[in-house]
């Protein structure tokens, strides 16, 4: 049998709390996802399958503000261009998906940075 990969865990944790969260046309879903070098953030209304804004740390603007795409003060910078662009289109409240990682480090800093900008969740 074959040892589980940390990968297949969060995404076990991702299936989980993804079963009970829905981004609906009202109240979308800010989903996140982090890798060793960068972090990106959608808002995605379930409903349509359709994603209205995105944002991460290979974006230009974000990518000239921070030296490096992985550590904290570039998350908060995702999380702060993800509220922007959401209340650019009228989107104020969101339904944050953590994506099966921890709600710590630069998790948390997005979302505070979200928040900080104008996003209610």
């Amino acid at each position: 049998m074959a040892k589980e990969s940390r990968n297949d865990k969060r995404l076990a944790r991702h299936a989980r709390v993804r079963k009970n969260l829905f981004g609906t046309p009202e109240r979308p879903r800010l989903c996140v996802f982090r890798s060793n070098s960068n972090i990106s953030a959608q808002i995605i209304d379930d409903v349509a399958g359709k994603t209205l804004a995105a944002a991460s740390t290979l974006e230009k603007d974000i990518k000239a503000q921070c030296a490096n795409g992985g550590n904290k003060e570039a998350a908060k910078l995702v999380g702060e261009a993800i509220a922007k662009k959401a209340l650019e289109q009228g989107i104020d409240t969101v339904a944050f998906d953590r994506g099966g990682f921890l709600y710590h480090g630069r998790v948390k800093e997005l979302a505070d940075g979200a928040r900080e900008a104008g996003l209610k969740f």
